[in-house]
């Protein structure tokens, strides 16, 4: 076991006092090739080339002697202190922090990064980094090879984004590049960088914020979830237009079956007032809002620049529209019967909820997405509002909710 495991983040500025003094006295030093370089590692030192994190933490721990790890920027953001600290190692560690490469990058960029999201972006999780990207306007996406500022901009295909490639920082090759996302899979890029991904909605903290990341707070003071259909639509000559179709206790509903999350796609198919996409988004997940109607597209994305919140919104009938669409998480059925839910299957969704008017539609849709491969469940809801000013009946709805979950994912 080391006597002691010191681990220097590098940022490209001079070692502190502080780091410099766990270097000279190391027995073992792990890093990469330009950490290895620098003239402070000690002559006499065991080197390690910072390949594999955990390996390299097995041969520290088999070490007797004092040993330093150097990684660029902060090493206890998304970096190698969590590897060296897992209980498989026994490792304790002492931390000498440097500035972290993403706050670099928005450095370079001039711009503040209390409103952005940091994701790490690897092959196994780059469709959830691009749905990040989707959901929020400002984004900080740390890349891996296969996982680069090109494969970002092709999942992003039809999303205007700005990107600020920054590569190598802090190092004498260092190099900060803007593009617009569509121009970005035309160039090769050197592994691993820093991707600001910027658009998509305005800045999301004001003066004053209190909250990193995007604020919890929604505009116009709105509180909860499930909010009457009125909230989403605008308003002509005053007064609100009215939302047909539309129950929030379905709502509410359908996206507890959901579960709309941070790295989601959400298809709304049949986006009608735009509410539900609206709060899936408000979720933290990407949206894509999918209607045939002209008047119901521009409800949606009338209600989603209310709630600041980016929703993509698709014009077109499904479900031929749907095969250019990228890959769902969940998806909303808003209508379309058995044709629909039978392409929305083909694409395995996690989840599916739809619903039905009578009892003969709704075992026609579960019967499809049974066939299909989904465990489906079905519930009678009905819901009455009631006039309170004389407790009389003002409104009743009754319908058959389904949800339908993979049948490889189902309990």
């Amino acid at each position: 076991m080391s006597d002691r495991v010191t681990v220097i983040g590098w940022d490209g500025s001079p070692l502190t006092t502080a780091a410099t003094a766990a270097l000279s006295a190391a027995t073992l030093v792990a890093g990469a090739a330009h950490h290895l370089a620098l003239p402070e590692v000690p002559e006499n030192a065991e080197r390690i080339r910072l390949g594999s994190v955990d390996l390299a933490a097995r041969r520290i721990a088999g070490h007797r002697g004092t040993a330093v790890v150097l990684a660029d920027g902060d090493p206890g953001f998304f970096g190698v202190v969590r590897t060296l600290r897992a209980p498989e190692h026994g490792l304790e560690v002492e931390v000498v922090p440097a500035v972290s490469s993403v706050a670099t990058a928005f450095a370079r960029a001039g711009m503040p990064w209390d409103d952005a999201q940091t994701v790490v972006a690897h092959p196994r999780t780059l469709r959830r980094a691009v749905n990040v990207c989707r959901a929020h306007h400002k984004v900080a996406v740390l890349t891996s090879p296969g996982a680069g500022p090109a494969e970002l901009a092709l999942l992003l295909e039809g999303v205007h984004r700005t990107f600020v490639i920054c590569e190598e920082l802090g190092t004498a090759r260092e190099r900060v590049t803007v593009l617009t996302s569509d121009k970005t899979a035309d160039h090769a890029w050197r592994d691993p960088n820093v991707v600001l991904v910027i658009g998509g909605g305005p800045e999301t903290t004001a003066g004053g914020a209190w909250f990193a990341g995007r604020n919890p707070v929604p505009p116009r003071g709105v509180r909860g979830w499930a909010l009457p259909a009125a909230a989403y639509v605008p308003r002509e000559g005053g007064a609100q237009v009215p939302a047909e179709g539309e129950s929030p206790e379905l709502r509410a509903a359908q996206l507890a079956r959901l579960g709309p999350r941070t790295g989601d796609l959400v298809w709304d198919i049949g986006s009608g007032s735009g509410a539900l996409a609206v709060e899936a988004a408000r979720f933290g997940a990407a949206v894509l809002a999918v209607d045939s109607d002209p008047d119901a597209c521009a409800r949606t994305t009338a209600a989603a620049r209310a709630f600041q919140v980016p929703v993509q919104v698709v014009r077109g009938s499904a479900p031929h529209v749907l095969e250019r669409l990228p890959e769902p998480d969940v998806v909303r059925i808003g209508g379309g019967g058995v044709p629909v839910v039978t392409a929305v299957a083909a694409r395995r969704p996690e989840r599916i909820v739809t619903h039905a008017s009578n009892r003969d539609e709704a075992e026609a849709l579960g019967k499809a997405l049974g066939e299909n491969g989904y465990a489906v469940e079905c519930a009678l809801l009905q819901s009455v509002a009631l006039d309170t000013s004389a407790w009389r009946e003002r409104e009743r709805s009754v319908v058959f909710l389904l949800s339908a979950v993979r049948s490889d994912l189902a309990p």
